[in-house]
């Protein structure tokens, strides 16, 4: 679709997704560029933007996304709110572990993580707040992936699966059944997928509903690993955040 067939949303929706994690500052050239459109079309936009409050430029002349953007996302359900409620669980998980501790949500194939929670002596980790990564590759992307439905998870296991060390799970096969062991146990094991010396531990969070509505996972050096240790204070904080999310598992009308 060239630049003049694009609608007004999606022209601001393209100078809003010109910005990433790799692309934090642009000037108007940049975003020009990075989303299809002409000088004078980016000028007017980000200008629109740049009052609004979606976007704030500074003293060199480059644009930064705006705090109005951050006030809004603050209303997600799955992404402040849940965070501000996972909070205390996750503090009192690295308390216990002083290793890296995650919460995430699922969006589309992907992991995205809303919290991140490290020492200085922890395992390095290629995550941060934001950060995205397949479903398939992560602790917690599998606790996820496998509570998801049928249908969901053929898709996903007929689909091409990304490999980032020698460990990552690609057979479908192999995927299948890492599944059904993460549904028959309640924890998903992820050992070297990302990066060759750190495994995870995840399990997944269920929301009032019973369905799962993230997942939550401590990361530790793969050398060091102790995964008996680990599972139970895993659950612990997984459950705790469903239960003030409003999950009783108690109930037995509740979805599996």
């Amino acid at each position: 679709m060239t630049a003049t067939a694009r609608s007004a949303p999606d022209r601001l929706l393209a100078v809003l997704a010109a910005f990433d994690h790799g692309h934090p500052a642009l000037s108007l050239t940049d975003i020009s560029r990075r989303a299809g459109l002409t000088l004078t079309t980016a000028h007017r936009l980000v200008g629109a933007l740049t009052a609004w409050g979606a976007l704030e430029r500074d003293a060199d002349g480059f644009y930064h996304v705006g705090l109005r953007l951050w006030e809004l996302a603050a209303l997600a359900p799955r992404g402040l709110a849940l965070r501000q409620i996972a909070l205390p669980y996750l503090e009192d998980l690295y308390e216990a572990t002083h290793e890296n501790v995650q919460l995430a949500v699922r969006d589309g194939a992907e992991v995205v993580y809303i919290e991140w929670l490290s020492g200085r002596s922890a395992v390095g980790v290629h995550i941060r707040v934001g950060a995205r990564w397949p479903l398939h590759a992560t602790g917690v992307g599998l606790a996820l992936l496998a509570h998801e439905t049928p249908g969901f998870q053929e898709d996903y296991c007929a689909g091409p699966l990304a490999a980032f060390t020698p460990y990552t799970l690609t057979d479908p096969a192999r995927l299948r059944r890492s599944l059904a062991e993460v549904r028959r146990t309640g924890v998903a094991v992820s050992s070297r997928q990302v990066t060759d010396d750190a495994l995870s531990v995840a399990a997944p969070v269920r929301g009032a509903a019973g369905r799962v509505a993230a997942a939550v996972s401590v990361v530790v050096p793969q050398a060091d690993a102790e995964v008996p240790a680990l599972v139970p204070a895993v659950r612990l904080a997984a459950r705790g955040i469903s239960r003030a999310l409003g999950w009783r598992p108690e109930r037995t009308d509740q979805a599996v």
